[in-house]
């Protein structure tokens, strides 16, 4: 009977686990349009996806919280690697619950100055693509998507750990690059 119990509890364990690292929108998808307030270097401006998608691809990512140790690690590991997405016409930025003045300071800091992070305090951004995590409505899951100039979604990686979210997309980018090559 203990046996039974700790099976079942480790199926439930693995189900909420599961949703915690599951996007709907797959690749395929029409990503949806947004526009909302952005920090770039601590300067806010707005962001529109739409706009951004006439330079080329984007790479959206979703975090969980500004100044959060893995929030932090992710946005640094994104500052490290920006001139490796521009030499593939991408623009990144990274969505969170957090007000905009919170993001202005996170911009600086941990962004380095090289990207926009974008503020969805209700939640409009992050519910669209399904990025909400399940159990704390206030928090984006961990979730990276990249988007084709067309609208499409080629991409996309969810995990709570952040280590893998800039290699994944940079590896995707690419293989789309090579793709479409002109």
């Amino acid at each position: 009977m203990k046996r039974l119990a700790a099976v079942l509890i480790l199926l439930a364990g693995a189900l909420v686990a599961s949703r915690f690292t599951q996007a709907a929108l797959k690749p395929g998808d029409q990503a949806p349009d947004f526009t909302t307030q952005a920090s770039l270097g601590g300067k806010v401006s707005t962001f529109s996806l739409a706009a951004a998608l006439k330079n080329g691809p984007v790479v959206l990512y979703f975090y969980p919280a500004a100044f959060t140790t893995g929030c932090t690690i992710e946005a640094h590991l994104f500052a490290e690697a920006i001139d490796r997405y521009q030499a593939l016409g991408a623009t990144v930025i990274g969505v969170s619950n957090d007000k905009i003045e919170t993001l202005n300071k996170f911009s600086v800091s941990e962004c380095r100055s090289k990207f926009a992070v974008a503020a969805d305090t209700d939640q409009k951004i992050m519910k669209s693509y399904d990025a909400v995590m399940l159990g704390k409505s206030d928090y984006a899951n961990r979730t990276s998507y990249v988007i084709a100039p067309n609208h499409t979604i080629i991409y996309e990686y969810s995990a709570l750990n952040p280590d893998k979210h800039v290699e994944n997309t940079l590896q995707a980018l690419q293989q789309w690059a090579a793709r479409n090559k002109k």
